[in-house]
């Protein structure tokens, strides 16, 4: 009788488990090192947005305060708050925020109050529970305008103003759903700081997303989600960058 010795093939298994804990080790470096720098870069101010909602009051000097001019800025600043989240900041690939994140000091919805930035003409659409506009035609020259401002008209837009399940709008009610174009002075109360993302299920930090808009060639206000219809705030309300990335008023009178 004839025996075929053929030579055993080893087992597979320790390949499987080396391959296995490689991928853990690339998945536990990845989250460690690379997704955060998808998310925040090397920047301070984006990566202490946790410091800031575990205790507001620990950092008064990242703050910058409602109803105040910045230097030689033309809007008022509209809400009080550590600006967390700036223009063109990213969260995931491909995106691109539009305005700027505010995040209320006070820990309470519908307690910090958010003004209008500069004179102007206030809409508020039918569907709208957390968001207005304000049109200002005929904007001014000043310090740091972005070329296409003077003398043209731009809109600024405030969001986040209801509760996290959206039942509970924090507008103003002199600005009821539906209202449209009506004049309000820098400074007039639009309303406060909600939670509301347009999910219940998944709500925001406290804050005011605010933005500056560019008016398409018939006088009606862009589509705010793309950045390449928004206008980086910064010179808007004075703030600049410091050398860790953090977004301050050093000029305040």
């Amino acid at each position: 009788m004839q025996i075929d010795l053929k030579p055993s093939r080893p087992s597979p298994l320790p390949k499987i488990l080396l391959t296995l804990v490689i991928l853990i080790l690339a998945g536990g470096f990845a989250l460690r090192f690379l997704i955060p720098r998808i998310a925040y870069g090397s920047n301070a101010r984006l990566a202490s947005i946790g410091t800031w909602f575990a205790d507001p009051s620990a950092h008064p000097e990242w703050w910058i305060n409602v109803n105040t001019t910045c230097g030689a800025a033309p809007m008022l600043i509209p809400t009080t708050g550590f600006i967390g989240v700036g223009y063109n900041d990213s969260f995931r690939p491909g995106h691109h925020h539009t305005g700027y994140d505010i995040f209320s000091p006070d820990g309470a919805e519908n307690v910090t109050p958010i003004l209008a930035a500069y004179d102007g003409y206030l809409t508020r659409e039918g569907d709208w529970r957390s968001a207005v506009i304000i049109r200002h035609p005929d904007f001014p020259t000043f310090p740091g305008a972005p070329a296409g401002v003077p003398g043209n008209q731009i809109w600024t837009y405030y969001t986040h103003m209801a509760s996290a399940d959206g039942t509970v709008s924090y507008i103003s009610p002199a600005f009821p759903a539906g209202t449209h174009d009506v004049f309000v002075k820098a400074g007039t109360l639009l309303g406060y700081q909600g939670t509301w993302s347009g999910d219940p299920s998944n709500p925001t930090g406290l804050h005011l997303h605010f933005s500056v808009v560019k008016s398409n060639p018939d006088g009606s206000y862009m589509n705010e989600t793309d950045i390449a219809n928004t206008y980086d705030p910064a010179p808007f309300i004075g703030v600049t960058l410091d050398e860790e990335g953090f977004l301050l008023c050093r000029t305040e009178p």
